[in-house]
């Protein structure tokens, strides 16, 4: 990922190819809070291991995407298999060499104080993945699924590109926001594909491919393999995050209820039990 930062789009592209090579020439900007810690572990550098750096890095989904795809892009040769979490990617660096590849970090809040509305944008996408990644993982471990570190992790990034978006192009996510706000039963996809000319899920599953992500996180994150339990746990995870973020009274929220009982072999009332408790 290239340090350069083009200034911010207000235009749509004209297709997918054009956006991928945008983004993959744009810097990356990281919470102000992971900044900041980022900051006070490398002056005490020899008191910090990779579990305590990952543990930091969990609620950031931006700062998780930018070391998973430095890790797949600089693998070592003679590693055959993919590095999945983000703790794994820094025992692979070493904690020197990761605090040498990331310095001082820009920031989301920097870049978007400008823009009326855009950080709020941002944290709205950010209150829904935490909340989504919290669901997910309680649904993997409860079905004792062995990858449930990499599903918390898939629903994590699950809208990247949106807030990838939020950052490069506020103006044009603004846009789709008014869209559908003046009209509530307008598909996300109809209005991305309306101001942008793509879809954002194309985008990030094209981006995915293009940083080299693991193909376990590319296949989870990919809603269109549902029928797999470790993605069915991440696209109801995201649906239910989605449908609740105002309350629990959507008239979508039974479906969802009912889809997760059955994916955790549970009944309906104790299904929607768990997903309280999880949300508490």
């Amino acid at each position: 990922m290239s340090p350069l930062a083009p200034a911010p789009l207000d235009t749509a592209l004209p297709n997918l190819d054009a956006w991928v090579a945008w983004f993959r020439k744009a810097e990356m900007p990281v919470l102000a809070d992971t900044a900041d810690a980022l900051e006070a572990m490398r002056a005490n550098e020899d008191d910090v291991d990779a579990n305590l750096i990952g543990e930091m890095v969990a609620h950031d989904p931006l700062m998780t995407l930018k070391i998973l795809a430095h890790a797949a892009t600089h693998r070592p040769e003679r590693r055959v298999t993919d590095v999945e979490t983000v703790t794994a990617a820094i025992v692979m660096m070493g904690i020197s060499p990761f605090f040498n590849t990331f310095g001082p970090q820009p920031t989301v809040e920097d870049r978007l104080a400008p823009v009326d509305g855009a950080l709020e944008g941002v944290n709205h996408v950010l209150r829904r993945v935490h909340r989504a990644s919290r669901f997910a993982f309680a649904f993997a471990v409860h079905r004792m699924d062995l990858d449930a570190a990499v599903i918390h992790e898939a629903a994590l990034l699950h809208d990247f590109a949106e807030m990838l978006l939020w950052c490069h192009a506020p103006s044009l996510a603004l846009r789709i926001r008014a869209m559908q706000q003046a009209d509530p039963a307008l598909r996300s996809a109809a209005a991305q594909q309306s101001v942008l000319n793509i879809t954002l899920a194309d985008l990030q599953h094209e981006l995915m491919k293009a940083w080299a992500l693991p193909d376990l996180l590319i296949r989870i994150t990919d809603d269109r393999q549902a029928r797999h339990p470790s993605v069915q746990s991440v696209v109801l995870a995201i649906r239910l995050a989605r449908h609740t973020a105002e309350g629990w009274d959507n008239p979508a929220v039974p479906d969802d209820i009912t889809e997760i009982a059955q994916l955790l072999n549970l009944s309906p009332d104790a299904a929607l039990q768990f997903v309280n408790k999880v949300d508490e």
